[in-house]
């Protein structure tokens, strides 16, 4: 985070690597919250930095902007660390949680992990809570994900964006992979974006930045990129999915990277809507190649790693 980026005194920005999710923490007067919870494997990780920021002090809240795994594969182990703390979610897929259906919650197609959890309430579009000392405005942001939503808090003028907006893009956005157009949604995200006017933004990824039109501006060639080329969006996808993966496990052998890619139904279901002249072998090798030629993962005749 840059010196001159001024966030209010109570909140504090856990900034993360790729793989995991901001963990954004609000020390307020009367109650504690954290929004977003990193991946599961950062777990340990994810309580051991709050529980540092937290001292003595219960977590009294916990919010989900969205429910990707990287964003609350850590809302587990939280509940288990503070069992008191009470979770809210966006209500789009509350029914998923309530029932842990992983299918419809993308876990298992994208091959990803997510320990089940519970749910305490929603967050509802047009609703205010109370996050630190401040009231904040939830908004509902579709796009990247359809049932995410952002906050913002007027006074200070400071956005949680989520994976809405980065100081250099956005999310993949995964419905428009799935066949259910979604980049108008993007475009009207952004546009929302513009009207709150923050100064400040606190992004999913990356750091905190205040040049929230610059932002704006290469966001939005990028979205004007992927409608003219939706299979660049769709390759970049699959590049994001499989690095993730290296990103989670480190280093894999050649079997086990090959067992992963023919047992996710997300790579496969992508490659034939959109390359199905392609085989899911020639494809995967295809942009495992342009990882390593990027040096984003390294290989050898017994394994793959990431960089």
């Amino acid at each position: 985070m840059t010196a001159r980026v001024a966030l209010p005194p109570e909140v504090v920005v856990l900034e993360r690597g790729w793989l995991s999710s901001n963990n954004i923490l609000f020390l307020g007067r009367e109650e504690t919250a954290l929004v977003d919870t990193g991946y599961a494997t950062h777990s340990d990780q994810t309580i051991a930095l709050v529980a540092d920021r937290l001292g003595q002090r219960p977590l009294d809240l916990l919010f989900n902007t969205h429910l990707h795994s990287d964003h609350c594969g850590g809302n587990a182990a939280l509940q288990v660390r503070y069992p008191r703390m009470r979770t809210r979610i966006p209500p789009g897929e509350a029914d998923l949680v309530q029932n842990w259906d992983e299918e419809g919650l993308s876990f298992r197609a994208t091959g990803q992990h997510c320990p089940q959890f519970r749910f305490d309430g929603l967050l509802v579009p047009g609703q205010e809570v109370i996050l630190g000392n401040r009231t904040w405005q939830v908004h509902g942001a579709p796009g990247h994900d359809p049932h995410s939503i952002v906050l913002f808090e007027p006074q200070s003028q400071t956005l949680i964006s989520a994976d809405a907006l980065w100081e250099h893009g956005f999310g993949v956005v995964f419905p428009e992979l799935a066949g259910e157009p979604s980049f108008a949604e993007v475009a009207a995200t952004l546009d929302l974006i513009e009207v709150l006017a923050p100064l400040c933004v606190i992004p999913g990824h990356g750091a905190v930045f205040d040049d929230v039109a610059g932002a704006l501006s290469e966001a939005r060639e990028r979205l004007e990129f992927f409608v003219r080329m939706p299979l660049k969006h769709a390759r970049h996808a699959l590049k994001v999915l499989m690095k993730f993966k290296l990103l989670d496990a480190r280093s894999m052998n050649i079997g086990e990277w090959d067992g992963w890619v023919q047992g996710t139904p997300y790579l496969d279901a992508i490659r034939m809507r959109f390359f199905p002249t392609s085989t899911l072998e020639q494809l995967s090798s295809e942009i495992l190649l342009e990882l390593i030629r990027s040096g984003a993962a390294s290989a050898d005749r017994e394994y793959i790693r990431n960089c």
